[in-house]
């Protein structure tokens, strides 16, 4: 099973987006985390820490529970630009975008990372 499939097969999830269908939000956290110009997981990451995040992440990588980030605060780190673009690729309001997002990175993060380390091609 990969890191975003138990994500798309969340209740939470569903229930979070509604019409927009939770296959969407799987995309676009694979375009984040994946190739699609954010530059992988470690990138993300790096992103994360360096605007001063990297207590979050840190839990998100290490085995204990993971702390929450906001909509805002992952906006910022992607940028509004990336934001918007993600936006508009996937049809989903920006806003909803940045809070899913922000709800679902830990566990995507925290699903990459089982061991308490980022993988090595990530």
């Amino acid at each position: 099973m990969g890191i975003l499939d138990s994500l798309e097969n969340s209740p939470e999830l569903k229930g979070m987006l509604g019409q927009l269908g939770a296959a969407v939000i799987p995309a676009v956290l694979g375009e984040v985390l994946g190739n699609g110009g954010q530059g992988g997981l470690s990138a993300i990451v790096a992103k994360l820490e360096q605007a001063g995040l990297g207590e979050q992440v840190k839990s998100w990588i290490g085995t204990g529970q993971n702390l929450p980030i906001t909509a805002d605060q992952l906006q910022q780190v992607l940028g509004s630009d990336t934001a918007k673009q993600l936006a508009a690729k996937f049809g989903i309001p920006i806003d909803q975008l940045s809070q899913v997002l922000a709800q679902q990175l830990p566990a995507a993060v925290d699903h990459a990372s089982p061991d308490g380390k980022l993988p090595r091609s990530a």
